[in-house]
């Protein structure tokens, strides 16, 4: 009987409406939740009630915790989770930690005889260690302006979900093994093309950080789709479809 106590909480939880004032934080500082139809709308609500249980939040460099920001982050991590086919959202991750703007880390490099360190400025990181970071002011700049393609808290937690694959290489685990064939193909196409444009410095629609590495071009492509799916759907139509078929939802 008691194992099925902390199930029938979870269950609870899922199916609760958000109390009024987190559903106000959602409607005023996720615009991407308005596309959302009814039932999405219902499941993105119990994906942010679960992953506000489970996950904890600090406040880093002077900021101090809010719901504003914990509901604004959920909402957007929960929102690549509407279409997938799971019941705990980023069950490897447990801290969000949340700075006032962008934040100075520490970075490992290769040199040509062993390894060094550089101090990089970042807006956001992802970590398979169970950990993300995120600049507040970036998170919200990025929630308010839903067409732009640049979404801090989606970029960051498209590599969770890419990690937990195993390994963070631009392929997430796909509903089956038919869907790997058509991912490779057109991820692959689409990153060697972003590749070369961005080396023979011609304009591209997607952002040229993608051109980093493939984790970085699922992460790109990723905010790309939630924020400017049309112009993807029109302009990478395979690479459209495939996101599509793996996030379970269009845009």
């Amino acid at each position: 009987m008691l194992d099925w106590l902390p199930w029938r909480r979870r269950r609870r939880l899922r199916d609760t409406p958000l109390p009024a004032a987190w559903a106000d934080i959602v409607e005023r500082r996720v615009p991407l939740a308005r596309s959302l139809d009814v039932g999405q709308r219902r499941r993105l609500d119990g994906l942010v009630q679960l992953f506000l249980d489970d996950k904890t939040f600090e406040g880093c460099g002077g900021l101090e915790m809010t719901d504003e920001i914990r509901v604004t982050i959920a909402a957007q991590a929960c929102l690549l989770l509407v279409g997938l086919d799971v019941t705990d959202p980023y069950p490897g991750l447990d801290v969000i930690r949340v700075y006032p703007t962008g934040y100075r880390a520490k970075a490992v490099r290769a040199l040509p005889v062993g390894v060094g360190e550089r101090i990089d400025h970042r807006l956001g990181e992802s970590s398979h260690r169970g950990y993300v970071v995120l600049s507040w002011r970036d998170t919200l700049a990025g929630a308010l302006d839903p067409s732009d393609g640049q979404n801090v808290v989606l970029h960051e937690f498209a590599h969770q979900l890419d990690a937990a694959s195993g390994s963070a290489n631009g392929a997430p685990v796909l509903r089956d093994a038919s869907c790997y064939g058509p991912w490779a193909h057109a991820l692959g196409e689409a990153y060697e093309q972003l590749v070369a444009d961005v080396a023979a410095a011609r304009p591209t629609d997607l952002d040229p950080y993608g051109a980093t590495n493939p984790a970085e071009f699922f992460a790109v492509c990723t905010e790309a789709f939630f924020e400017r799916g049309e112009a993807m759907r029109a302009h990478h139509p395979e690479l459209y479809e495939v996101l599509s078929r793996y996030f379970g939802i269009s845009t």
